[in-house]
């Protein structure tokens, strides 16, 4: 397996009220995300959705990976995320936690190293394992010119 060696990145561009459409270059199609409504008109997925799916997504290849690696055969593998939102001391709202399901389609009786995938799957997950720490974020803003406004 090669590991990515540049940077990942992506690009947005802003359609019309909060719909914006996510270029993620070449070869995947742009992805139309909204915010949810009453702010947005739902029509697309909203940022806590994509949020949780990068987390989910992460976490289901880790346990793809950590089972592949001690050949066991799950059948089959999903997950499902869910967040809780709530205020912060300013009053403005976050994401307070993430809960993430993930379900194996073969009984545990059916795999002898489950054990060892369940021991460090969790530790291959880049996002869920950011995410949990906290992860700087910086931004700059520039106008038309070029400027740095901030």
């Amino acid at each position: 397996m090669t590991l990515p060696t540049s940077k990942p990145a992506i690009r947005i561009r802003h359609v019309e009220d909060f719909r914006f459409l996510v270029d993620f270059g070449p070869p995947l199609a742009e992805l139309a995300v909204d915010e949810a409504p009453p702010i947005g008109g739902g029509e697309g997925p909203f940022p806590e959705q994509l949020l949780l799916a990068s987390v989910a997504n992460c976490l289901v290849a880790s346990m793809v990976f950590a089972l592949g690696k001690f050949r066991q055969n799950p059948r089959g593998v999903s997950a499902e995320a869910r967040c809780e939102l709530g205020r912060n001391a300013e009053g403005r709202l976050r994401i307070q936690a993430i809960e993430v399901l993930i379900s194996l389609d073969a009984e545990a009786s059916e795999m002898d190293r489950i054990d060892r995938v369940l021991e460090q799957f969790e530790r291959f997950c880049t996002v869920s394992e950011s995410v949990k720490r906290g992860v700087p974020v910086s931004v700059t803003v520039r106008d038309g010119a070029g400027r740095q406004l901030r």
